[in-house]
């Protein structure tokens, strides 16, 4: 996954395709989201359990243990390989579960007569509908953002189609799985097994050319999601 996704829909059409029983404990707002690239560092909306029901917030894209802040970038990505045992992400898993509600992602392919010319793909549900990303989040309460807050998706190996346009892609999972994903009472083991299997196929997508502007972070709007010829 390279780092853009998008997320317009308004949060309660998310919500309303996750069918949820819990309740949201917090406010947040009915309008439209409309932000179509999404870029590392930015604050954007998660989905996370809280005690006596779900929270949304908007929270960093991108996060580092304490004993690694100021080494590197954080990372916005957690390969799902590696998530359940690696030292990085121990402090979120499995208990920083949250998801990254989405209409679909931005991959960039190297032109084969020019591998330093990139053209950008859009890969979204065939369907149309939404798609809910597994993340891990950490988010301290309080009015104003914590330093310490901040989410990365977790990303699995492509498949068949999708191997072409990018060798990873975020978990994605259905409406079902996502339940699952942040309920309070799925079992570890359980979790483990979404993380391992519970990856949408490429079958489930479509994937197009867009307009090579979606790689200028200021560049927002619809028109970055609707269909080109290779440029």
């Amino acid at each position: 996954m390279c780092g853009r996704y998008s997320i317009y829909e308004s949060m309660d059409d998310y919500l309303k395709q996750l069918a949820l029983d819990l309740m949201v404990i917090n406010g947040y707002d009915h309008e439209r989201i409309n932000r179509y690239n999404v870029a590392p560092s930015t604050r954007v909306e998660v989905i996370r359990p809280a005690p006596g029901g779900l929270s949304i917030e908007r929270v960093r894209w991108g996060w580092s243990p304490f004993w690694a802040k100021g080494k590197r970038p954080d990372p916005i990505n957690a390969r799902a390989e590696t998530v359940m045992t690696g030292k990085f992400f121990k402090s979120l898993w499995p208990s920083g579960r949250a998801l990254a509600p989405a209409n679909g992602w931005f991959e960039w392919v190297a032109e084969p007569k020019d591998p330093k010319r990139k053209q950008p793909y859009y890969i979204q549900a065939a369907d149309g509908t939404p798609l809910f990303f597994a993340a891990l989040a950490e988010v301290h309460p309080g009015l104003e953002p914590d330093e310490r807050n901040g989410f990365v998706i977790v990303t699995a190996a492509a498949d068949e189609g999708l191997v072409d346009i990018h060798d990873r892609k975020p978990l994605v999972l259905t409406p079902e799985l996502a339940r699952e994903w942040i309920d309070p009472n799925t079992t570890t083991k359980r979790l483990e097994e979404i993380v391992q299997t519970g990856c949408r196929p490429a079958v489930d997508f479509r994937w197009f050319p867009v307009s090579k502007q979606v790689g200028n972070v200021r560049n927002q709007g619809e028109d970055l999601i609707q269909p080109v010829s290779s440029q």
